[in-house]
């Protein structure tokens, strides 16, 4: 299985999505942002995948990696 970033995402009816990256169908929709980001971590924490957070414009807002992150923190 191959591991698929989430991404948090605004639609233009104005709900929120997460949504698995190359993915046509978003995996779940919300009322609000906050809503999608905590499935969001959830799903990514499961898949060992990064969750990508992104302002109502599409700019990406935050990253969170739950598993594979090209640059860990030191220790």
């Amino acid at each position: 299985m191959s591991l698929k970033d989430q991404h948090v995402t605004k639609r233009p009816d104005g709900l929120w999505q997460l949504k698995g990256e190359g993915n046509s169908r978003a995996t779940r929709i919300f009322d609000t942002q906050r809503d999608a980001i905590e499935y969001g971590r959830d799903v990514a924490r499961n898949q060992g995948s990064e969750l990508v957070i992104h302002r109502p414009d599409g700019r990406i807002r935050d990253k969170d990696s739950h598993g594979r992150d090209p640059y860990p923190p030191r220790g």
